[in-house]
């Protein structure tokens, strides 16, 4: 964040999330195929030229601020004090700023300004999407290290055979993402270690670490991973271990009490809740912060302020995803996402969250597999920088499509195999969706999961399924981040 807090009532106070200006820095934890990011390019130094407001939405916020919707980017949201709010409109007309007349403190505030979006350059030849820029994504692997699991959770897209990855084939699979990635240029891969249940299988977990860091150091390429878990059989050792290699931990909790049981329960049927709740409290204990992935569904929505709660008190990270059916789930006619209800949950939730705004920004956190912290075209990464490899090592588009396999770990470049297959899951830009290409969320949506939106319409150029739940919650989450820029800005004060 960005502003001079002495005083509120005369200074020139822009607000907005310096951090997710940065490509990579909302890149986040997820346990789905993460979104690379166009971005706007900006120039904060340079105010030489002609400028003009930005196409923004203002809303009002308390003490008459103003929360400024930015739909290009390359942050979506700013908050402007009355005054800095009176300086950007004088901009609606275009301006050379060479020629005003302009105190030190406003020359900032601009400099800001055109950060963060608010401002453009003059030029017949830019419009705000002929701006945008790729910037360089990781490469990332999903490693299927078991198909067992010790849980049977209602909406699970796995048929849970007896089948593990072996040694050999886990660093065959490493192997193939680094030529891959060598090969296109990546400086940075990231492995998610996943299953069925990867504790199952930590020795390995440790085993293939050592084996990918050494590959990383080779080819001087940075290294990111992260064991996606239901938690269950989490020990204080393995905490130890994780911490000790610089591996993160993602933790799948649905809600409290019941509201989990309903979801996530073992194979017996018993629920997880008090096992998955005291494997975050033991993670927490050691200094090894989980991210916590919770999916809501029909079942569950009305329990998701408890939950959004539960993980706001212990100041943990966090992503809402929604319900994605699939065969093996299909007959549980209850986890369906019936509009009304998902709103309301999600609606509910929010008020949770404004009574305890967190330090860290939630435009990635309550949205689904959209994002509202960083513009992008494509709503995840899979059939461009994604690799998802089964226990045998063939290699798939997307986890929940891993019984259709592209390729394998031989291959001497699995990632371009995945890049001109047209077969499966097609992840198109939003600018061809129907439905999408005009709307003002489009560069932050993208048009929701392909996969979702070809089981719902049979078709992936069309918008998702989930279109009036986006549109319904995006201008809350917007005000809720709003109002905690304001929140952290007035304690810095």
């Amino acid at each position: 964040m960005s502003g001079n807090y002495n005083d509120f009532s005369r200074s020139l106070i822009v607000l907005y999330d310096k951090k997710n200006t940065n490509a990579n820095s909302s890149e986040g934890q997820c346990d789905c195929a993460c979104a690379y990011t166009p971005c706007p390019a900006i120039t904060s130094a340079d105010l030489t030229g002609t400028w003009r407001t930005a196409n923004a939405q203002t809303f009002p916020l308390s003490e008459n601020w103003h929360g400024l919707f930015n739909s290009v980017g390359p942050t979506s949201l700013a908050v402007l004090n009355p005054s800095a709010y009176e300086l950007w409109s004088r901009f609606s007309e275009s301006q050379n700023i060479e020629s005003l007349k302009l105190s030190e403190e406003e020359t900032h505030a601009l400099r800001e300004m055109v950060s963060a979006g608010l401002l453009r350059k003059t030029s017949p030849s830019l419009t705000p999407d002929s701006q945008l820029v790729t910037h360089n994504s990781p490469l990332s692997s999903w490693l299927h290290l078991t198909d067992r699991c010790n849980l049977d959770c209602a909406y699970c897209y796995l048929p849970h055979v007896r089948e593990d990855m072996s040694p050999s084939t886990g660093r065959a699979a490493i192997d193939a993402t680094f030529r891959s990635a060598v090969k296109h240029g990546y400086q940075k891969v990231k492995f998610k270690y996943a299953g069925g249940e990867p504790l199952l299988r930590f020795p390995l977990i440790l085993e293939l670490h050592q084996y990918a860091q050494s590959l990383a150091d080779q080819h001087g390429i940075e290294l990111d991973e992260v064991v996606l878990s239901n938690g269950t059989l989490l020990t204080s050792e393995m905490v130890s271990a994780l911490q000790d290699r610089d591996i993160r931990l993602m933790i799948s909790l649905d809600g409290v009490g019941e509201w989990h049981d309903v979801q996530r329960f073992y194979t017996g049927g018993r629920g997880t809740f008090g096992d998955v709740a005291e494997a975050v409290e033991l993670s927490l204990a050691q200094g090894l912060i989980p991210d916590i992935s919770i999916t809501i569904s029909g079942r569950n929505a009305e329990g998701l302020p408890e939950v959004i709660a539960w993980v706001l008190e212990r100041d943990l990270p966090f992503s809402v995803n929604f319900y994605r059916q699939n065969d093996f789930s299909v007959a549980h006619e209850d986890l369906k996402l019936e509009e009304e209800r998902i709103i309301a949950g999600m609606l509910a939730a929010f008020e949770v969250v404004e009574q305890n705004l967190p330090e860290r920004s939630l435009l990635a956190s309550l949205t689904d597999r959209a994002n509202l912290a960083i513009p992008h075209q494509r709503t995840c990464s899979v059939g461009d920088s994604y690799l998802v490899f089964d226990q045998h090592g063939r290699v798939a588009k997307c986890q929940m499509e891993m019984g259709r396999s592209i390729t394998d770990m031989n291959a001497a470049d699995p990632l371009a195999v995945i890049r001109e297959d047209q077969l499966g899951i097609q992840n198109i830009s939003v600018e061809e969706k129907e439905g999408c290409r005009d709307c003002q969320w489009k560069n932050w949506c993208a048009g929701g999961c392909p996969l979702e939106t070809y089981r719902a319409a049979g078709r992936y150029d069309i918008k998702s399924p989930n279109c009036a739940i986006y549109k319904a919650i995006f201008p809350e989450v917007l005000r809720l981040e709003a109002l905690r820029l304001v929140r952290c800005a007035s304690e810095t004060a």
